[in-house]
């Protein structure tokens, strides 16, 4: 994560008006579903942040913010909403151009302005989350209130559904 975004993330913790907490995590670890393993967390309370692109027309991401025991719905609500035939997950790297994050970090506190926040509506039901907090090697525990005032966020019905 570049220092840019680690002060961006910073920032919209201090400034969010919700209480917080920054949870230590072994980098090798930082995988959602290995942390809640490992450090005890319930997949229904941790949130995975996910950047998706759209494979035709113009290139267009979007970050997706999903409860871990949920799948987020690419094929249908996502690739309709962004108005493409086909999208995919970013990879690693284009994860990494677009957010400045690595995977297992991404948070959607400090995305650019301009990169779409879709939020699943179940998130919103949580009693908090624990999210990335933009690097490996620690994870934000808060209130799913506090992702309402990321610039450009919208909370989606059926974003995801349940794994089967």
């Amino acid at each position: 994560m570049t220092v840019r975004s680690e002060n961006l993330v910073r920032e919209f913790l201090d400034d969010c008006g919700f209480d917080y907490e920054i949870v230590p995590c072994d980098p090798e670890l930082a995988d959602t579903t290995v942390f809640c393993q490992h450090y005890g967390y319930a997949l229904e309370l941790s949130a995975n942040t996910i950047i998706v692109k759209a494979k035709t027309g113009e290139e267009r991401f979007v970050a997706c913010v999903v409860l871990a025991n949920t799948r987020l719905d690419v094929n249908k609500v996502v690739r309709k909403r962004l108005a493409a035939r086909r999208v995919s997950f970013a990879s690693a790297d284009e994860t990494r151009e677009v957010t400045g994050m690595e995977l297992g970090g991404v948070t959607p506190l400090a995305l650019p302005v301009d990169l779409p926040v879709w939020i699943d509506q179940r998130v919103m039901s949580a009693a908090y989350i624990v999210l990335g907090s933009g690097n490996r090697s620690t994870k934000i525990k808060i209130a799913p209130k506090a992702l309402l005032q990321i610039p450009g966020a919208t909370v989606i019905e059926n974003l995801a559904t349940d794994r089967t």
